[in-house]
């Protein structure tokens, strides 16, 4: 073979090289850019059926894909912090400052609010129908009426536990049954057991059909239940998706998703699960129903 036929097979080779080189490294970058997205949710969202309205909108829009992990605020809060979720959705004010003050996760915003409600059977033993929150949770204690706790360090659980407190009971006793499951999962418990329980109103208007157990108490201000989006702080860990979580946060607070959440439930149930907040402080929101 003569010397110039090797230089052109040669040449020949390095751009078949160059052509595969580029080939490979230009979806790698699109993937990269659009790297799956893992949220950490509460149950509720989940439980009420928003995520599935919401998550699809989403992927459509971004082309991202969303992995929800839903479990209570306490561990969705707990993922984010050890960067094993790109985004949390959530619902425990309190925690959640405590991260943000940690600088486990920044830019917390509001994005909706609904209210939490006692539940319990029909001929309500602890008789605390129309009581406030706190006087409501000192008669169940008190008279050792039975009572389920979602257990699980969530939103819900930080509620209910900030209720005892202000209501001067230590939760403890046969009467007291700790479920250490999700919103759904627990109320179904309650109606079994013919127990008390508290649960986000979204979740338990979801649930309704489900089971017997009627509103109790509703309305009282420490009944307020605040969601926010939050992102998570890229130095949590090295597989964070920090342009995916960024994504996410300011999808749920943009005027087209606000406008989702604040029809959501409506057709179904006659009122809206959520009222749409972002854009306002705490001190401003409450109930507009």
């Amino acid at each position: 073979m003569s010397r110039g036929n090797v230089t052109i097979r040669r040449r020949r080779v390095a751009l078949l090289l160059a052509v595969f080189i580029v080939g490979a490294l230009v979806p790698l970058s699109t993937d990269a850019q659009r790297a799956p997205i893992i949220l950490a949710t509460t149950t509720s969202t989940q439980d009420s059926g928003l995520l599935d309205v919401l998550v699809p909108l989403f992927e459509k829009q971004t082309g991202y894909s969303v992995k929800t992990i839903a479990v209570g605020t306490g561990q969705s809060l707990a993922l984010a912090a050890r960067g094993e979720a790109d985004v949390a959705l959530c619902h425990a004010p309190s925690l959640e400052k405590k991260y943000v003050d940690e600088g486990k996760l920044h830019d917390r915003r509001l994005v909706m609010y609904n209210d939490f409600v006692i539940v319990g059977p029909a001929h309500d033993p602890a008789r605390i129908r129309g009581m406030k929150a706190a006087d409501a949770m000192k008669a169940i204690g008190t008279t050792g009426s039975r009572f389920v706790s979602r257990g699980d360090n969530s939103g819900t659980h930080v509620l209910e536990k900030s209720l005892w407190k202000l209501a001067g009971i230590e939760p403890k006793g046969e009467w007291y049954i700790e479920s250490g499951q999700g919103m759904g999962a627990t109320l179904g418990i309650a109606d079994d057991r013919n127990a008390y329980t508290i649960t986000d109103r979204a979740t338990f208007l979801a649930f309704q059909k489900r089971v017997r157990l009627p509103i109790m108490v509703e309305g009282d201000r420490p009944l307020l239940n605040i969601y926010s989006v939050l992102e998570v702080n890229p130095a949590n860990g090295p597989r964070v998706n920090t342009a995916g979580g960024k994504a996410f946060a300011d999808f749920m607070v943009a005027p087209d998703t606000q406008r989702v959440i604040k029809t959501f439930g409506l057709e179904k149930f006659g009122q809206p699960l959520f009222v749409p907040v972002a854009g306002m402080k705490e001190a401003e929101v409450g109930d507009k129903r």
